[in-house]
């Protein structure tokens, strides 16, 4: 009997600390497209009325259409290195030994936990030390340092669930090697290179701090929503794009997070929530 009480009081205790932990979590994001609709300069409460004049004003911004065009340039090309560089280490620890692997795939993951700030200073002096200009080139360089680790931490699950029998079936077939990768392996790991694709191209949009370090003249949209802060006036229509930005990156995970489970199900894997990215 005391047993069922406790266990009674606990789970009540746990659903009050769900609830109060996704308040914590998502209270912000509610607020931001609250605020994009209110039709007042000051974002505060009681709201003044219904308006979407601040998404029309996005559409009326030179600077802003430069920065989402940095932005879009940096991610699509961040998305791209990092999933061919991500693709190569994951193929190597998946199907080859050598000495020192675990250590050298550790060093290759170690940006993960690295403080970006710390990440981003280093690559500075680097660069200061080199006498390269800062430029998106530069900033994609960082992007492409921090976004390799979640490439190969994608895809080694899709290496790791390959028969390596059907491309040996293949080579005796008279394929060749570029033939076998073509038609063999590329079918069977493409959706975890979409899913890296679409979760590179995600982090690197939203990227903040690398980025502020090493753009030069043509800052990237998240530099430019920075710079705006400071305009109380500007605030509304950075809700309003913040909003915009939040829909797209959800719309973005959860695409990822399909081709994930659909690439676990072809390879025979558990395709429930443990690994996932959503």
């Amino acid at each position: 009997m005391m047993r069922s009480v406790g266990n009674f009081i606990s789970s009540k205790w746990l659903v009050v600390y769900a609830v109060a932990y996704m308040l914590f979590l998502y209270a912000p994001v509610i607020l931001l497209p609250l605020f994009a609709f209110n039709d007042a300069t000051v974002v505060a409460f009681p709201l003044s009325g219904y308006t979407t004049k601040w998404f029309s004003l996005l559409w009326s911004t030179d600077a802003l259409h430069g920065a989402v065009r940095n932005s879009a340039i940096v991610a699509m090309t961040t998305a791209l290195i990092s999933t061919l560089l991500g693709a190569c280490a994951a193929r190597s620890a998946a199907n080859y030994s050598f000495p020192g692997k675990k250590g050298v795939m550790g060093f290759i993951m170690l940006p993960l936990v690295l403080p970006e700030i710390i990440v981003a200073v280093a690559l500075l002096v680097m660069l200061m030390q080199l006498g390269m200009s800062l430029s998106l080139w530069t900033v994609i360089a960082g992007h492409v340092l921090i976004c390799t680790p979640f490439s190969i931490a994608i895809l080694s699950s899709a290496f790791a669930g390959m028969e390596n029998s059907l491309e040996e079936a293949s080579f005796d077939l008279g394929e060749t090697r570029w033939g076998t990768f073509r038609r063999v392996t590329l079918p069977l790991i493409m959706p975890g290179v979409v899913s890296s694709l679409l979760i590179t191209f995600t982090i690197s949009l939203d990227e903040f701090i690398i980025a502020f370090f090493l753009t030069g003249t043509d800052v990237t949209l998240p530099v430019y929503i920075w710079s705006q802060l400071r305009f109380p006036s500007k605030l509304p229509s950075v809700m309003a794009l913040g909003t915009i930005l939040l829909i797209v990156s959800v719309v973005l995970l959860i695409i990822a997070e399909v081709f994930r489970q659909r690439a676990a199900r072809r390879q025979g894997m558990d395709a429930g929530a443990k690994q996932g990215l959503v």
